[in-house]
């Protein structure tokens, strides 16, 4: 089997060439040489830096599957897949960046943060979503599943631009209402409702995770630089501390959260500490993990689904919880 590393560089050789295919496009359309090298920027400074879990987990998956090595082409094809997710990462991560007024990103300046950037990170970001579908088309037009494939990515964008709504306007810079912050959520079977059952609680880990990380994470193991604080989110951490804070601590949130200077900041994170968030989020860690592994076990052995459709199977789950549980960054 290879290390991760191996696994990682392989992953990372295919980036290398859809990036010359997009790039090459780009000249094809007769676009000033320094356009065409923007654009070629743009992909190399925000597309294949970081954890690559979301790519490499395409790859996995496949192969788990199919219950055994994949060919060249299958591997390559399963790749561009993983790199279309991760290419969505970036649109994502460049537009919230803008949108948040983030600092750093994967330990290097946020892309609108570059000196000649600027404002046209908005046209960047629409640039590396219309990577995917060109992407698409060119590798899996052909493809029983191009379709589905299509509409997979434009549902997915729609709700989590529907979820960077929420994030938004229960965060506003001018007004912090803590009131309005709650960890309350509906939760919900044929084969999708199955796998939805055990991806929405592994969602859910993540992003506490995340959550998390932006309080007790370094800048430099996460990164970037935590601004949930100052930018008035509506994160596990504030929601953890308000169920649990005495009228005392209460009032300090309600004065200093959502502040944006430092000393505002160091003393929501001395409420945090001292009602003892750390601990809180390593029971729940582990809580969490639990729930997980016991709902993947709901998966009958040998996988899920009816003759000739793909199955359900464990490992595929477990592969996704197995990339984040206890991550530190």
């Amino acid at each position: 089997m290879s290390s991760k590393a191996e696994k990682r560089a392989k992953f990372e050789h295919v980036f290398t060439v859809i990036r010359d295919e997009l790039v090459d496009f780009f000249k094809s359309q007769n676009l000033p040489q320094d356009a065409t090298e923007w654009f070629a920027k743009n992909l190399d400074y925000n597309v294949p830096g970081g954890k690559l879990n979301r790519g490499l987990s395409v790859v996995d998956s496949v192969e788990i599957l199919k219950r055994r090595s994949l060919t060249d082409e299958e591997y390559f094809k399963s790749a561009v897949l993983g790199w279309c997710v991760e290419l969505l990462q970036a649109f994502f991560l460049v537009s919230d960046d803008l949108m948040d007024s983030s600092i750093t990103r994967r330990s290097q300046p946020c892309w609108y943060r570059i000196e000649e950037v600027g404002y046209i990170a908005v046209n960047d970001a629409f640039l590396l979503e219309s990577a995917i579908y060109w992407l698409l088309k060119k590798h899996f037009r052909a493809d029983p599943a191009y379709i589905n494939l299509i509409e997979l990515f434009h549902e997915t964008s729609l709700q989590t631009e529907i979820g960077q709504l929420l994030d938004l306007i229960t965060a506003p810079e001018d007004k912090v209402d803590l009131s309005k912050f709650s960890l309350k959520r509906t939760g919900e079977q044929d084969l999708y409702a199955l796998a939805s059952s055990i991806l929405i609680p592994l969602g859910e880990y993540f992003q506490v995770q995340d959550d998390y990380l932006d309080f007790a994470g370094t800048p430099e193991q996460i990164g970037k630089i935590g601004t949930d604080i100052v930018d008035n989110k509506c994160s596990w951490c504030v929601n953890t501390a308000l169920a649990v804070a005495t009228p005392e601590q209460r009032e300090v949130l309600d004065k200093n959260y959502g502040r944006k200077n430092a000393e505002a900041e160091k003393n929501v994170k001395e409420v945090f500490e001292a009602v003892g968030v750390r601990a809180r989020y390593e029971e729940y860690e582990e809580k969490a993990y639990k729930r997980i592994i016991g709902l993947i076990e709901t998966i009958p052995e040998g996988g899920s689904g009816k003759d000739g459709e793909v199955k359900l199977q464990r490992a595929v789950f477990k592969s996704f919880l197995d990339k984040i549980y206890k991550r530190q960054k």
